[in-house]
C-alpha cells in the first residue's frame, strides 16, 4: 500500500446517464491538494455546492448510496468512489452537472481508465491511514448480513454472497492487494433479478437501467409474452434469454463469480465514506449498501474514540514527509539549535516531527554530568519547532516568513528524556490564524508515554 498521498495531474471527464435518475451528466474529476480527501461539486446548481463523501452525509440507499450537504445530493456514488480507492488516489474534486455519476457499464472500469488516462500523482504528504485495532463486528439477523473487520497492517477484503437461486450459486470474491483491483474487481457489473425488475421500475428507481450497464439474472421460467414486456420496459426491440446461463440477453460474464466480485466493489466504495484509508481485514457475507453505510459509521466511531488519546505512530522505514535538509530549507535555526531530524506528518491542522536524542548533543557537557537528562526547556524549543514548521506551512510562501514563539501556557513535563530516546512531537491548530497569530497544543511521546506538553502561541512575521 502507498505511503505518500496521491492525487491526478490533470482533469479528466465522462459522460453518461445515471442509473437511477436516468439523468445525463458530465463527470470531472480535478486535482485537489494535499488532505483534501474525496468532494463531490454540483456544478448545476446555484452556489455550485460541495458534498463531502462522508457516511455521515449519506441520506438514502434504495439500491445504491446516496449522500447529501447543503441541499445538493449526489445519487449512486459507490462506483465513482471505488475507483479512486481501487487506485489510492487520495485527494480529488468531483465534479457533475446533474445529479448522479454516469453509471457506464455498471462497473468502475471506465473510470479507472480515465484516472490512469489524467495521470497519478505523488503528493508531499504521508496518507492517514486508520489501522483498525479492535474487532469490529455488524449484524442484520433478519437479513442474516454480516460485516467485519479484524485488525491487520494491510487492506484485505474477502466477500460471500448467496442468493438461494438456481441461477448464482454461493458465491465468493477476495482481494488481498488494493493493488489488484483495477485488473481483478473494476471491470464486474451490477446485476439485478429479474423479478426485481418491475419493482424498481414502480420505485422511480433505475430510470437508466439498460441491458448495457447492468446484468439481469433470469431465476424463473419466461414465456414470450413476458420477454415482450421485458423488451418494452427496457427499451429493447427483443430480448432473449440464455436457458443455460439464466441471463438475460446471453450477456457474457467476466468472471464466473461476478456477482460476489461486484458486491466486493461495492464495499470498497462504500467504505470510501470513512473518511480515511484503512488498514483492515474485511469480511462480509451477504453485503449490502445499507449494511456496508451502518458498519462504515461503526468503523468511523471507533476513529473518533481513538483519536482523543492516539500518540503518533512512527516506522522509521516509511521516508518523511520532510527530510533534514527540506527542514533547513523553511527554518533558520542551525547546530546546535537545530532541534528536529525529520517530519513525518504534515496537514492543514496538525504536524507530527521526530527528535533523535544522542549523548552527542552538546548540552550534556553541563546538564546533570554523569546523569544525562535531556533539558526541558529543549524539549518545548524543538516542539516549537515542529510547531513553527506547521504555522510556516498555512502560507503559500513560507520562505517570506519567520514564525515566532511568543506565548506558552500549561506547559508540563511528564518524565526524563534520556539519550537513546526518539521524542514523537504532535502539534495542532486549536484556533484559526488571525493577523499571523495562531494558537496550538503541542505534545511529546517517548515510547508511547506522554513526556512533555504545552499549548504555545506563534506569531508569523514577514521578512523584511
Amino acid at each position: 500500500m502507498n505511503t505518500k498521498q496521491q492525487t491526478i495531474q490533470k482533469a479528466v471527464s465522462v459522460s453518461g446517464v445515471g442509473l437511477h435518475t436516468g439523468v445525463q451528466a458530465t463527470m470531472t474529476f480535478l486535482p485537489a491538494p494535499t488532505n483534501h480527501g474525496y468532494k463531490f461539486q454540483r456544478t448545476d446548481l446555484e452556489g455550485q455546492p460541495i458534498v463531502d463523501a462522508d457516511v455521515d452525509n449519506v441520506v438514502d440507499l434504495s439500491r445504491g448510496t446516496t449522500i447529501e450537504q447543503s441541499g445538493a445530493r449526489i445519487h449512486t456514488v459507490e462506483h465513482t468512489l471505488a475507483a479512486l480507492v481501487g487506485l489510492q488516489i487520495d485527494n480529488v474534486l468531483i465534479q457533475l452537472d446533474g445529479p448522479e455519476p454516469p453509471i457506464m457499464d455498471g462497473s468502475s472500469i471506465q473510470f479507472v481508465e480515465a484516472l490512469r488516462e489524467a495521470g497519478i500523482e505523488e503528493q508531499n504528504a504521508t496518507r492517514n491511514y486508520f489501522e483498525v485495532n479492535e474487532y469490529v463486528h455488524y449484524r442484520n439477523a433478519e437479513k442474516d448480513i454480516e460485516l467485519a473487520a479484524l485488525p491487520l497492517n494491510d487492506y484485505r477484503l474477502t466477500v460471500m454472497v448467496d442468493y438461494n437461486s438456481r441461477v448464482i450459486s454461493s458465491q465468493h470474491a477476495y482481494l488481498n492487494d488494493i493493488s489488484q483491483f483495477p485488473e481483478q474487481i473494476a471491470m464486474c457489473r451490477t446485476f439485478v433479478f429479474l423479478h426485481e425488475l418491475e419493482t424498481l421500475y414502480k420505485q422511480n428507481l433505475i430510470k437508466g437501467g439498460d441491458l448495457s450497464n447492468a446484468i439481469v439474472i433470469v431465476d424463473r421460467e419466461v414465456n414470450e409474452g413476458e420477454l415482450d414486456y421485458l423488451a418494452e420496459l427496457l427499451h429493447k426491440p427483443k430480448v432473449s434469454v440464455n436457458k443455460k446461463e439464466g441471463i438475460l440477453n446471453t450477456t457474457e460474464l467476466h468472471f464466473t463469480n461476478e456477482m460476489a466480485r461486484h458486491k466486493l466493489l461495492d464495499v470498497v466504495g462504500d467504505l470510501a465514506l470513512i473518511g480515511r484509508p484503512i488498514k483492515a481485514q474485511i469480511l462480509a457475507a451477504r453485503p449490502g449498501h445499507a449494511a456496508n453505510v451502518a458498519f462504515a459509521k461503526k468503523i468511523k466511531k471507533l476513529i473518533q474514540k481513538n483519536a482523543a488519546n492516539q500518540v503518533p505512530q512512527y516506522d522509521p522505514k516509511q521516508p518523511p514527509v520532510l527530510d533534514i535538509s527540506q527542514i533547513s530549507n523553511l527554518l533558520a535555526h542551525r547546530y546546535p539549535f537545530q532541534m528536529i531530524d525529520k517530519i513525518i506528518a504534515l496537514d492543514e491542522n496538525s504536524v507530527v516531527g521526530i527528535k533523535n536524542v544522542t549523548m552527542n548533543e552538546q548540552y550534556f557537557m553541563g546538564h546533570f554530568p554523569g546523569n544525562p537528562v535531556m533539558p526541558g526547556v529543549l524539549q518545548l524549543e524543538a516542539m516549537a519547532q515542529t510547531g513553527g514548521i506547521l504555522v510556516l506551512s498555512s502560507v503559500p510562501d513560507p520562505e517570506n516568513y519567520w514564525p515566532y514563539l511568543i506565548g506558552i501556557e500549561n506547559c508540563r513535563f511528564r518524565r526524563n528524556v534520556v539519550p537513546g530516546d526518539t521524542i514523537i512531537f504532535r502539534c495542532e491548530f486549536t484556533s484559526p490564524m488571525k493577523r499571523g497569530i495562531v494558537k496550538m497544543q503541542g505534545r511529546g511521546y517517548v515510547g508511547g508515554q506522554l513526556v512533555c506538553e504545552a499549548d504555545m502561541i506563534a506569531s508569523l512575521v514577514k521578512k523584511k
